[in-house]
C-alpha cells in the first residue's frame, strides 16, 4: 500500500465519482479505478459500491476513510516538519553562556530566539568559564557559546558581536561609593574578589592587566566561579571588583555598580561555534545575531 493509494482513496471518497475525482487528480478515469481495485484486493475489502448509476462507500470504505485521513494527516505533519527543519526553522540548539552574559545575554537571546523560531528547542547553558565553553563546542555539547575572548582553534570559528564596558563592584558602604565614577588607582589598597586564575579566566586577567594600567597589582582575597557568587561577596564586605556592564542585572542588596573613570576598559563578548556545524538552525540563529543591537542593551544606562 503507498500514500498515493490513499490519497485517491480519499478523492474517490469525497466526490463519489470516478471521472470528478479523476479530473482532480489530474490523471484518466481507467487507471484511477484500477488504482482503487488494487487497493481493495490488498486490504480484503470492497471500499466502494458501484452501480451504473452512483458510486457508495462500505460499511469498510466509511472505516477506512478515517484511518486513512488520519494517515495523510500525519505524512503531511512530516513532511512540514521535516521542510521547517531542512530551513532551520526548528529543532534543538544548545548555547552556552559566560557568567556574566548569564544574566544579560541569556534573557535577551532566548526571547527573541522564542519570537523567531517557535517551533525549535533552546538549551542553554549558563555560568561557564571559556575552557569549558570552548571543550563543550569541541565535544558537541554545545552548538555555540557568547564568550570573552575569540577561539582559534583549527575547528572553531569565532567572531565579535561587541564591546562591553568594564565597571567596578563596591560594597554600599564603601569610602567611594557615593561617586559617580571610579578611578581604579584610588582602589590599590583595597582588597580584590575576583573570578578563578587557575582555570584561564578572561575576566581574571583582564582585572590583573587593568590594575597594573592603574600602578598597582591587585591584593586578591577571594576567587569565584560564579558571577552571582562574586557579586554577593562584594555585597558582604569581601573587596572590591571588576565586572562587566552587563552584571547590574544581578541586584544584590549591599552592592554598588560604578563606571571606571580611568583607565576606561572594555571585554569583547565573542561569539563562536565549530566550522563543521552544518546545522540549518545554526545558520538561522547566527543570521538572528547579525541583526541584533547589543551594544545599545548591554552598554545602556542603569534604569533608577
Amino acid at each position: 500500500m503507498e500514500i498515493r493509494h490513499l490519497r485517491y482513496f480519499v478523492v474517490v471518497a469525497e466526490e463519489l465519482h470516478f471521472n470528478r475525482a479523476a479530473e482532480r487528480l489530474h490523471m484518466q478515469q481507467p487507471p484511477l479505478s484500477r488504482q482503487i481495485r488494487q487497493l481493495e484486493k490488498e486490504i480484503g475489502a470492497d471500499l466502494f459500491h458501484r452501480t451504473t448509476r452512483s458510486v457508495k462507500l462500505t460499511e469498510a470504505g466509511r472505516a477506512f476513510e478515517v484511518e486513512a485521513r488520519a494517515i495523510l494527516a500525519m505524512v503531511d505533519k512530516s513532511r512540514d516538519v521535516a521542510i521547517r527543519a531542512a530551513h532551520g526553522l526548528t529543532g534543538r540548539l544548545a548555547v552556552g553562556f559566560t557568567g556574566s552574559n548569564t544574566y544579560s545575554m541569556l534573557p535577551i537571546v532566548a526571547k527573541r530566539f522564542h519570537e523567531e523560531f517557535p517551533s525549535a528547542e533552546l538549551h542553554a547553558q549558563g555560568e561557564m568559564l571559556t575552557p569549558a565553553q570552548e571543550q563543550a563546542l569541541l565535544t558537541r555539547e554545545l552548538d555555540l557559546c557568547f564568550g570573552r575572548q575569540e577561539l582559534t582553534g583549527p575547528e572553531l570559528a569565532s567572531r565579535v558581536i561587541c564591546a562591553e564596558s568594564i565597571t567596578v563592584l563596591l560594597p554600599q558602604h564603601h569610602r567611594l561609593a557615593g561617586q559617580d565614577a571610579i578611578r581604579l588607582g584610588e582602589l590599590s589598597e583595597d582588597p580584590f574578589v575576583t573570578y578563578p586564575s587557575r582555570y584561564g579566566s578572561t575576566m581574571f586577567e583582564l582585572t590583573i592587566n587593568t590594575c597594573r594600567a592603574a600602578g598597582f597589582s591587585p591584593r586578591i582575597v577571594q576567587e569565584v566561579t560564579q558571577t552571582s557568587t562574586l557579586v554577593s561577596l562584594v555585597a558582604a564586605g569581601f573587596g572590591v571588583a571588576l565586572a562587566p556592564e552587563s552584571v547590574r542585572h544581578i541586584q544584590v542588596t549591599g552592592a554598588v555598580h560604578k563606571p571606571l573613570a580611568w583607565p576606561v576598559v572594555s571585554s569583547d563578548l565573542v561569539l563562536a561555534w565549530r566550522k563543521d556545524n552544518d546545522l540549518p538552525l545554526l545558520a538561522r540563529f547566527l543570521e538572528m545575531i547579525d541583526r541584533m543591537d547589543f551594544a545599545g542593551q548591554l552598554n545602556s544606562p542603569r534604569p533608577h
